[in-house]
């Protein structure tokens, strides 16, 4: 017998209703088969009261009877149309489907809540209601007529199903009759109030066919209530696929080993859609179920129910109040009294309370008990940080160890060792979020010839990912939807703009800019998104989406106007361009003039110092090269606006491989919008990222190309840039006579056009130029007047790069007290600027300052350190010449085996960058370590081909080399010290 039905002899039965076996309704009361339609259907006026009145003047109780038939018809028409059972209704509205199932065969009364709920969910305006209206009307007419006894049909009344709330129904009402409303306690079983006992159903022989017992109200009324029922757990079944969160598990572990707290502990678990929390509390739970003996209780407040309002904290208390064994008689009508009753139940009791998807901590405080020995654990997908005492415990995605773990338990496979890159790569396209992997991994256990390799490549090329994410009624997208709808009309606006963004995180200027609203706005809705978990904060106002709720994101934007989405978008550009700009006038040392329009940006920034414009470079670089892609991808003129602002940033921090690939996408896309200003600027860019990786071939071409660019548009300043970078790719392949012409000719057009910022620069690789070719006299003449230059524009990267240059001329000349103040000076200023790379250029000197003063340990130290940092930039050629002044160093000090290794290394470096003077200098070392060594067949050869790359540079390394020379072929049986005198070169 299940709980639905009671015998006449229990002393607890209202009444006893026994099916026929075969069902007969009368005609026209509207329980046949639901006709043909989507609509809802009611009678016609015309039947219901013609039947109404042969069914009255027979029994007195036939308006009654047809009215609930009719109501009943209607609902199971509508939910059939619907395409859903009488379980999936249940779930949708909230409710038992036990009840639903009585309301259809009328044995149990609709109640005013349910009609509207169900028109709500079916969709049929207040069809329902009317109904219920109809059936009610007639009840309470029977009532009057046959009072005091009550309606021996379906005795229902408005809310008598809520003895929390005010109706009309009688205290019997309250008791015996609820309105089916879903348990809150998620056990499986009814317990007074929730529909486990069955109202009367007499009289309904000629309307549905059931064949009852009759009673007499009067036997009604004596009959004493329900026996209250007491439950000791609530606890759904554990989660058999459990896997990992250790850390978080033994957090919550601990609440209860370490007992006896002065308060009640309260833990809210809070995270994203499908991170599983509720999955983690009801583990915890059921290993924490013997430390409370007075029982568990599970709570599901249905803040994220499909079709039901969060749950009523005076009804949750209510259903918890009754679990305890009170008697309905006893609840207390108000929500204060309730909570009251509810903390002095739990006095001395140790008992678990879990509640799960909460709204908010307005709805958790009244459930929360006082007793000290208590344990309650809250789960939601808001951060709850207005609930006091309460320790959060945020719940992130799996760590991919424990993805792959859970991917391989749920699909029930022992992937071999090639499967294992197929699930690592399976769980980082599902982000780690559980929910995703258990969907996806439980379609692959129930397909048990699908290979793990294929699998995982058909679910990575899906166009629509999320909707391979789901399994029966459970689906990602669903779970996403419930969040969102949430939201307010323009926090979901933003959301679906945040889908919009090409980067991978934003801040509070960027998200204004995106949705064009202030931007005090934007910091509040931000921290409203943050705190439905729908954003994480990975660092102070740094916000990103995770990737499968950026998807869901950018296909909710996809029902926006492409208008809408277009502007938004441009707003982002713009917003990135206009800022970008702003900060590279703080760090580019190349003069150029931007008369492109830029819409000024109604939110950005302050960058009023290079401090504040690195920062905000380094703080912004993957959204700037995102948005610079993203813009080259749709041809959108942004892509080389913001190539050209980040190239002075990119190429100051060593970013070079990303600087090369931002520059080709903006000379294509350039290119091909017909762009040849834009055009040549990137070219030109592009150039300089070449020479500085060491690829001066290509380098000279792409500089050459932008200069002739720049020619045909007769833009003159351009000009002279493109004269000043070809001049440096030859001083690094060595043509030192075409280097100093070009420079020179670079400095008479900066001087013409009058920018001092040009002429210094050109000042300062005149200045080098003299340095590699020995007339250090004019090198530091010019380095002198440079550095004035710079100086008087208060440019002091300028100023820090005049100074190194004159403190290695210095060095040449013996002067080491003064080279190494004025490389000391230089480094500073590198130091103080943020300049990393210029900072190992510095470094490089002063070791090799130390080298030549014989204080070698510093030496070392400062040599490896300026190794190091070009290495972590990927300069090669100041790798190449570091080792080169290390290799110098090992000679002197530690033996040649040592330093010839350190010289091989540079050497390899120098020909692949082909820069001839550093394989000089390389082969020059070698060169020595094998004369010491007494090799003199391999040293005669090395140094050979060093001579010949020095006469051909024509600098004065020629002449010291040939002399070495002569002497290993008078006397080779004489070690030369093969570092003294040696003047490595920038």
């Amino acid at each position: 017998m299940d709980g639905t039905s009671r015998t006449s002899d229990d002393p607890g039965a209202v009444a006893h209703v026994r099916l026929d076996g075969n069902l007969r309704a009368l005609p026209g009361a509207g329980v046949d088969s639901p006709p043909p339609g989507d609509g809802p259907h009611v009678l016609p006026e015309t039947a219901v009261r013609d039947s109404a009145a042969q069914e009255e003047a027979q029994d007195p109780d036939g308006l009654v009877r047809q009215s609930a038939a009719v109501f009943a018809a209607e609902l199971s028409r509508l939910r059939v149309g619907r395409g859903l059972s009488q379980l999936a209704l249940a779930r949708r509205m909230g409710y038992d489907k036990s009840y639903v199932s009585h309301v259809e065969r009328c044995t149990q009364a609709p109640t005013q809540p349910f009609a509207r709920q169900a028109d709500h969910v079916l969709g049929s305006g207040e069809v329902l209601s009317h109904l219920w209206h109809t059936y009610h009307t007639a009840h309470a007419a029977n009532r009057r007529q046959r009072h005091p006894a009550p309606s021996p049909v379906l005795p229902a009344l408005e809310d008598a199903g809520r003895p929390d709330e005010p109706g009309q129904a009688t205290e019997h009402d309250r008791a015996g009759a609820p309105d089916g409303r879903a348990t809150l306690i998620d056990d499986g079983r009814q317990v007074p109030g929730e529909g486990s006992s069955v109202p009367a159903s007499i009289g309904l022989r000629g309307a549905i066919g059931v064949r009852g017992v009759e009673h007499s109200t009067q036997y009604l009324d004596q009959l004493p209530p329900p026996a209250p029922i007491t439950l000791h757990t609530t606890l759904p079944r554990d989660v058999a696929d459990f896997t990992g969160r250790t850390d978080e598990l033994a957090r919550l572990l601990r609440a209860a080993e370490e007992g006896q707290a002065p308060v009640v502990t309260i833990h809210t678990v809070d995270g994203m859609p499908g991170v599983g929390k509720t999955a983690l509390v009801i583990h915890a739970a059921h290993l924490l179920a013997g430390d409370y003996p007075d029982g568990q209780r599970f709570v599901r407040l249905g803040t994220h129910t499909p079709g039901a309002a969060p749950a009523d904290p005076a009804g949750v208390l209510t259903q918890l109040l009754l679990s305890l064994g009170i008697s309905p008689r006893n609840v207390p009508q108000s929500l204060e009294e309730k909570a009251g009753m509810w903390r002095d139940s739990l006095t001395g009791r140790r008992m678990l309370l879990i509640l799960d998807d909460a709204a908010s901590a307005a709805q958790v405080e009244p459930l929360l008990p006082a007793s000290k020995d208590c344990l309650v654990l809250i789960t939601s997908r808001r951060r709850l940080p207005d609930l006091d005492g309460a320790s959060p415990l945020p719940l992130n995605t799996l760590p991919p160890l424990q993805a792959a773990d859970l991917f391989i338990r749920v699909s029930r496979r022992t992937p071999t060792a090639s499967d294992r890159s197929a699930v690592t790569q399976t769980v980082e396209l599902c982000g780690h979020l559980p929910l995703a992997i258990t969907l996806l991994a439980a379609r692959l256990a129930h397909h048990r010839a699908w290979n793990i390799k294929e699998f995982t490549d058909e679910f990575a090329t899906a166009q629509d990912r999320l909707a391979e994410l789901e399994a029966g009624d459970r689906a990602l997208a669903a779970s996403f939807d419930l969040s969102y709808q949430h939201l307010t009309p323009d926090l979901q606006r933003l959301y679906r703009r945040l889908g919009l963004n090409p980067g991978p995180d934003t801040g509070p200027y960027a998200t204004a800019a995106l949705d064009n609203i202030p931007l005090d706005t934007a910091r509040r809705r931000l921290n409203e998104l943050y705190a439905a978990h729908l954003i994480d904060e990975l660092a102070p106002r740094r916000y990103r989406l995770h990737d499968l709720l950026r998807t869901y994101a950018r296909t909710l934007a996809q029902q926006d106007p492409s208008s809408d989405r277009g502007q938004a978008v441009t707003r982002l550009l713009d917003y990135y361009h206009h800022t970008a700009r702003t900060a590279d006038r703080y760090l580019s040392t190349v003069p150029h003039q931007d008369n492109a329009a830029v819409p000024p940006s109604t939110t950005a920034p302050i960058l009023a110092t290079r401090g504040q414009a690195l920062v905000w470079m380094r703080a912004e670089l993957p959204n700037l090269l995102a948005a610079a892609h993203h813009s080259a991808t749709d041809r959108l003129p942004h892509a080389a606006a913001l190539a050209r602002t980040m190239a002075a940033f990119l190429d100051q921090e060593g970013h070079w491989a990303e600087a090369i690939a931002l520059h080709q996408a903006a000379v294509h896309t350039a290119h091909t919008l017909n762009s040849p200003d834009a055009e040549a600027h990137a070219v030109l860019d592009l150039g300089w990222v070449r020479r500085r990786t060491g690829n001066s071939p290509e380098a000279g071409e792409l500089t050459q190309r932008a200069y002739d660019l720049y020619h045909t548009l007769d833009n003159r300043l351009g000009q002279a840039n493109a004269l000043r970078a070809l001049g440096l790719v030859r001083q690094m392949t060595g043509d030192y006579r075409e280097a100093a012409q070009l420079a020179q000719r670079a400095y008479d057009v900066y001087h013409s056009l009058r920018i001092p910022v040009g002429q210094a620069n050109a000042l300062l690789d005149l200045c080098r130029v003299r340095r590699r070719t020995s007339d250090y006299q004019e090198a530091g003449e010019l380095a002198q007047r440079a550095y004035g230059l710079y100086h008087s524009l208060g440019n002091r990267l300028g100023e820090a790069n005049a100074l190194l240059d004159l403190g290695w001329v210095r060095r040449l000349t013996g002067d080491y007290l003064e080279a190494g103040e004025l490389a000391q000076r230089a480094y500073g200023l590198y130091h103080t600027l943020g300049n990393r790379q210029n900072e190992a250029w510095a470094l490089l000197e002063l070791g090799q300052i130390n080298r030549d003063t014989r204080n070698y340990v510093a030496a070392a130290d400062l040599l490896e350190r300026s190794r190091a940092r070009f290495h972590e930039l990927g300069d090669r050629k100041g790798e190449a010449e570091a080792l080169t002044a290390a290799g110098d160093l090992q000679a002197a000090t530690i033996g040649p085996e040592p330093a010839l290794a350190t010289y091989q290394q540079a050497l390899t470096l120098a020909r692949l960058i082909h820069s001839p003077l550093d394989q000089a200098h390389a082969l020059e070392g070698i060169a020595g370590c094998h004369a010491v060594s007494h090799n003199h067949r391999e040293a005669i050869q090395s140094l050979r081909e060093a001579i010949a790359l020095y006469q051909r540079l024509g600098v004065a390394e020629t002449a010291r080399a040939t002399d070495y020379l002569k002497q290993l072929k008078t006397a080779l049986h004489e070690s030369a010290d093969r570092g003294r005198g040696k003047e490595p070169q920038r």
